[in-house]
């Protein structure tokens, strides 16, 4: 019994040398920052985040915490983590809707939506999220500092969903579902009506009305590509057809 207890006396007295050997040491918000800043200069971005949202937990500077969040968010954005960042910008904006970063929030989080976007045969949220976003930098700050990337990023967001509308439309083209790809194609025409494809898709509509028996249609399309865009490279296939339904 005396060795059991003697036993236990000195496992305590070991554990409470050990506790008093290493004491926890509570950092400042600004310690806590400052590290997160140096390991976002070292590109270690994980841990920057980590320092940073420690920032958050302290809850002794509201300045701080401010910009720890976008922190945080350019962190994941320069760690390739575009989910995560376009997250985190959409909560800075929310949470601080007049900050002076606000542009610059909103301009990086098309950007990360932007980056998202793949092949036009994939799921098209990241387009729309993309265009969506950057049409609202474009409403909101008609000059701000990044406009004219924005503009550009927009534009290829809004070639990026006719894209995938010609996608849709040939798809039912090829498996004779010609009303679908009419619609789908008239649609594209009013939807972007300042595309540079427009011509690919009067070319298409115009054989989706042919196939479709709609002759009248068709003639009135392809007569419209031919005089709208004598240099399409559909121009040719667009006069043979035309010919072809002029003829008695």
């Amino acid at each position: 019994m005396k060795t059991v207890t003697l036993i236990a006396f000195m496992i305590l007295t070991s554990i409470s040398f050990l506790g008093c050997s290493t004491p926890q040491v509570n950092k400042s918000a600004d310690l806590l920052y400052k590290e997160g800043e140096q390991f976002y200069q070292d590109k270690k971005y994980v841990d920057a985040i980590a320092q940073w949202k420690k920032v958050k937990e302290t809850y002794q500077s509201p300045e701080l915490t401010t910009k720890a969040e976008l922190g945080i968010a350019n962190a994941y954005f320069m760690n390739d983590d575009f989910i995560e960042a376009a997250a985190g910008y959409e909560d800075f904006r929310k949470l601080h809707p007049k900050h002076p970063q606000g542009d610059f929030a909103l301009y990086r989080q098309g950007l990360s939506h932007f980056n998202q976007i793949h092949s036009i045969d994939t799921d098209q949220t990241p387009v729309k999220n993309a265009q969506t976003t950057l049409a609202s930098y474009l409403t909101l700050y008609p000059a701000g500092e990044h406009l004219a990337e924005v503009q550009e990023k927009n534009s290829d967001c809004r070639d990026k969903q006719l894209q995938y509308e010609l996608y849709v439309g040939r798809f039912y083209l090829k498996t004779d579902a010609y009303k679908a790809a009419i619609a789908r194609l008239e649609t594209s025409l009013k939807m972007f009506p300042e595309t540079t494809r427009r011509d690919e898709v009067l070319y298409y509509l115009g054989k989706a009305y042919l196939e479709d028996g709609q002759k009248t249609k068709a003639q009135e399309v392809f007569g419209q590509l031919t005089r709208e865009f004598p240099k399409s490279t559909h121009f040719a296939d667009a006069n043979k057809a035309l010919n072809s339904l002029n003829k008695p």
